[in-house]
């Protein structure tokens, strides 16, 4: 991991983990009306039955997995780009970590199959496509995956032609420069013409600017595939029929839900939770816009004008030019109370918009501060959504 000091050495940290998913996969037909250039957007379906993620990093444990009503999954693969969202509802980043890094058979498959007939001992390379899959290297600079037809050998009357991969990468994923040793096995049912297992041991070991090992994480990956006799009924044609499969702003938003503070939100992926500190929770975007949810106990919740007038009186004391004022207005009057208004102003050599918010409910309440580019307009309908979606889930109490 980076040094914790200036000064100080990086520190290497043990990582243990162990992950499981049991899951149905129907192939979608591809979004061609998406197609960027050469890259064909493929889609499957998924629906997890079994779902188990272990992990410890240093002596920290943690584990995650998949909400029961939001194991239907549409996975959406983009250039080495994979995304999935749920029909049935938003999902957690969490959630998101959990499938991530699995495999997307409709780019692995075809690209560890050799494109015309070979003969035990013949060997060529894998795809990028499935290169990509089994390293998750966003750019290789150097080496590649070679695929051997070993020979056919027969399980239960059935043609089963063994793979042998193996091979040496280096390039860059999220955690940086690396190098990827990779050696597993394969078995191609020939008469089902699917791929029925898959044995992958992988080395993967992070480098410095200058090529040298800074550490190595070792792990093995195994996927066992069969074709199912009978569509499952939530994949079925009558099941998926009134579903929305393709990629909207609504479908993919992403679920914050912190039961220890007691909030919860729904936000566009273009922003990022950042700090959680305290009774705050903050949310940056690339374009330089950031939000902070506060969350309050019922007495401490102001009104939207005293929340105005505190303010106003904020940035008058750091010399902020206000150019612009819309006053309170109510998006919400119900047993939930939100208000919202926003401010126009200079603060020093920057225009900004600030966009202001109150939630009130029985239990507490929230109020959000959010800080915009004045001349990017396209993020406020984003911070109106997560402003709509807040809700409080539980009773708080005042600080002693």
């Amino acid at each position: 991991m980076p040094p914790t000091e200036k000064g100080k050495p990086a520190q290497l940290v043990p990582v243990i983990g162990a992950s499981k998913l049991t899951y149905e996969e129907r192939l979608l037909k591809p979004e061609t009306e998406e197609l960027a250039e050469d890259k064909m957007l493929l889609k499957t379906v998924r629906v997890y039955r079994d779902v188990s993620f272990d992990r410890t990093v240093g002596e920290v444990k943690q584990d995650a997995g998949i909400r029961p009503s939001v194991r239907r999954m549409v996975l959406v693969r983009s250039g080495n780009r994979k995304a999935p969202f749920s029909p049935d509802g938003p999902l957690t980043w969490g959630e998101i970590d959990v499938v991530r890094t699995d495999v997307f058979n409709p780019a692995l498959v075809p690209g560890l199959l050799p494109s015309a007939p070979v003969k035990p001992g013949q060997s060529w390379k894998a795809s990028a496509a499935a290169v990509a899959e089994l390293t998750e290297l966003e750019q290789v600079e150097a080496g590649d995956i070679t695929v051997e037809f070993v020979g056919v050998a027969k399980l239960n009357g059935r043609r089963l032609a063994r793979l042998k991969l193996n091979g040496t990468l280096r390039g860059v994923n999220l955690d940086g420069p690396s190098r990827q040793k990779i050696e597993g096995t394969a078995y191609f049912d020939l008469d089902a013409s699917l791929l029925h297992y898959l044995s992958v041991k992988g080395t993967h070991e992070l480098l410095d600017g200058k090529g040298q090992t800074l550490g190595a994480v070792e792990g093995q990956f195994t996927m066992t595939r069969s074709a199912v006799a009978q569509m499952p009924a939530d994949l079925s044609d009558t099941s998926l029929r009134d579903l929305t499969l393709t990629r909207t702003a609504e479908n993919t938003l992403l679920l914050y839900d912190n039961e220890d503070l007691g909030v919860r939100f729904l936000y566009p992926r273009g922003w990022r939770v950042g700090a959680v500190q305290g009774r705050q929770v903050t949310l940056d975007h690339a374009r330089g816009a950031g939000v902070l949810i506060t969350i309050e106990p019922p007495a401490k919740v102001p009104s939207a004008d005293d929340y105005l007038k505190e303010v106003s009186g904020f940035l008058a004391k750091q010399k902020a030019q206000i150019t612009a004022t819309e006053k309170p207005a109510r998006l919400r009057a119900e047993t939930v109370q939100l208000d919202r208004f926003s401010i126009d102003a200079t603060i020093g050599a920057d225009k900004v918009r600030l966009e202001y918010a109150v939630l009130k409910q029985s239990d507490g309440g929230v109020t959000v501060a959010a800080r915009l580019p004045a001349d990017d307009p396209s993020v406020r309908p984003e911070v109106t959504r997560i402003v709509r979606s807040l809700s409080v889930t539980k009773k708080i109490e005042e600080r002693k």
